[in-house]
């Protein structure tokens, strides 16, 4: 993260360069990007802003002189690649990690401090003095996660790595990395050539979802008392309802269906499944 930039129209964007180099958060990597990876992470960002789909953005894309050794199938066929680094925005950059690694360590105080700066900066409709702010924060949270992997699905997105350090707080797509869109549908399209397991396979997007918020919730738990332990739980359950609508919504105006009708529930799975078999 290199600096907070504030637009001729009063908006505010985190700037961070990704590919750049090696940084506390880095772990055993270099902190390289290549230039393959970092075309697409552009091109893709940008498509899903004019798409309609929250989303970080691009500014710029510099060729770098580094060499970056790279194995892009994981079969151990090591090769060397060109370099280069992103100048990426996003209104900010705090992810479901964020607060679990916090919690996870203890530091309850800094918790409550970093809980309370998001809101303050993110989240202007709920009221700092509100001793059930947390609740509310949970609550849109869980509400525009729902949306945003809906709209995923409404596009044929998978993300490809959809862990909670890849979650953001403020229910935008960040981190593109081996993502892909479907060519014709199938729930079991997998993007990461390394997802073995097919955990985060475009059919799993909306379970993993629930996973990941189930994590924030465990983060929160120390600021929540009794009762707002259980309400933030009933919120939770609310997920998949939330979603399911979400998801019908969009595929009825994607078909151009009008109104409420029974039927139009059966007719989108079934034309699913027509697609699937095509």
């Amino acid at each position: 993260l290199i600096g907070v930039y504030t637009n001729r129209h009063g908006e505010r964007w985190e700037l961070q360069l990704k590919g750049s180099g090696k940084t506390p958060y880095s772990r055993n990597g270099d902190g390289r990007a290549v230039l393959r990876s970092s075309v697409r992470e552009f091109l893709c960002s940008e498509a899903m802003h004019y798409l309609g789909i929250p989303t970080s953005r691009a500014a710029s894309l510099v060729v770098s002189d580094d060499d970056v050794w790279r194995d892009q199938f994981y079969n151990g066929n090591i090769k060397k690649e060109r370099g280069a680094v992103v100048l990426r925005l996003a209104k900010s950059w705090f992810r479901i990690g964020s607060l679990e690694i916090l919690t996870h360590s203890r530091e309850l105080d800094l918790l409550r401090r970093l809980l309370d700066f998001i809101i303050q900066e993110h989240f202007p409709s709920i009221a700092m003095n509100d001793s059930n702010r947390y609740l509310e924060f949970f609550s849109t949270v869980v509400s525009e996660t729902a949306n945003l992997i809906a709209l995923w699905m409404s596009v044929g997105f998978a993300h490809g790595v959809c862990n909670t350090d890849n979650f953001s707080l403020l229910s935008i797509t960040i981190d593109y990395g081996p993502f892909g869109f479907m060519d014709s549908y199938d729930p079991n399209f997998v993007p990461n050539t390394s997802d073995d397991e097919r955990r985060y396979k475009i059919g799993n997007q909306a379970s993993v979802g629930l996973f990941n918020l189930s994590k924030l919730l465990q983060a929160l738990k120390p600021l929540l008392d009794p009762r707002q332990k259980q309400l933030a739980s009933q919120i939770l359950e609310g997920y998949g309802e939330r979603y399911y609508s979400r998801f019908t919504e969009l595929f009825k105006t994607k078909l151009g269906l009008l109104g409420e009708n029974e039927n139009d529930n059966f007719l989108i799975a079934f034309l699913l499944k027509v697609s699937l078999l095509c």
